[in-house]
């Protein structure tokens, strides 16, 4: 099983954040769980891999070769992928998950964040997308996909397309479950 996670690049945030992601990287390796992630050496995404490493587990970075060039790129990692841009980069990612995990991050998190759900909701992936609400980080992202599913910009069923964690543990739990959200996701994709 390989997990796409998804996580902030700064190093400028609370700790707990940083916690949060060292838990989950080590649980991952530990569960002999391979990891894809952006290939970056610092912020969540730098102690992911750390965290990974240091429990002898495999992790794969995918890395636009602009942001190796600025030497953004963590050292040591199992493998490191290099692609012509950011939306290679997110394909391949996707192409290797077996589910997705987004950790807190910026514009950047959210924006793959939300590819992996519009590509459920499509079809086109049928992964589990777990949210790891790290100190109640995505609350008003949640609160917004509720806003959208009572405007009916999404069907009550969308609902499960994610799942929120609040912990590393409860990630570990949630891609044990192994449960599909729907059969025919185009069937309910027109609203």
């Amino acid at each position: 099983m390989t997990i796409c996670v998804f996580a902030s690049s700064s190093s400028r945030i609370d700790n707990e954040y940083a916690i949060a992601a060292s838990n989950l990287g080590s649980l991952l390796a530990q569960a002999k769980i391979d990891v894809v992630y952006g290939g970056g050496g610092i912020g969540l995404m730098g102690k992911l891999a750390d965290a990974v490493l240091e429990n002898r587990g495999r992790i794969t970075g995918v890395i636009p070769s602009f942001m190796k060039d600025e030497g953004w790129d963590h050292s040591s990692l199992s493998e490191m992928i290099v692609t012509s841009d950011m939306g290679e980069r997110k394909k391949r990612m996707f192409e290797m998950a077996d589910a997705v995990v987004a950790l807190p991050g910026g514009l950047g998190t959210l924006e793959e964040l939300t590819e992996a759900m519009t590509l459920k909701q499509l079809g086109l992936y049928c992964g589990p997308i777990i949210i790891l609400n790290t100190l109640n980080f995505y609350k008003s992202f949640i609160d917004f996909l509720e806003h959208m599913i009572s405007g009916h910009f999404l069907r009550f069923q969308h609902k499960g397309m994610w799942e929120i964690a609040e912990t590393a543990e409860e990630v570990m739990i949630l891609l044990g479950k192994n449960e599909s959200w729907h059969k025919d996701p185009r069937s309910i994709a027109k609203i």
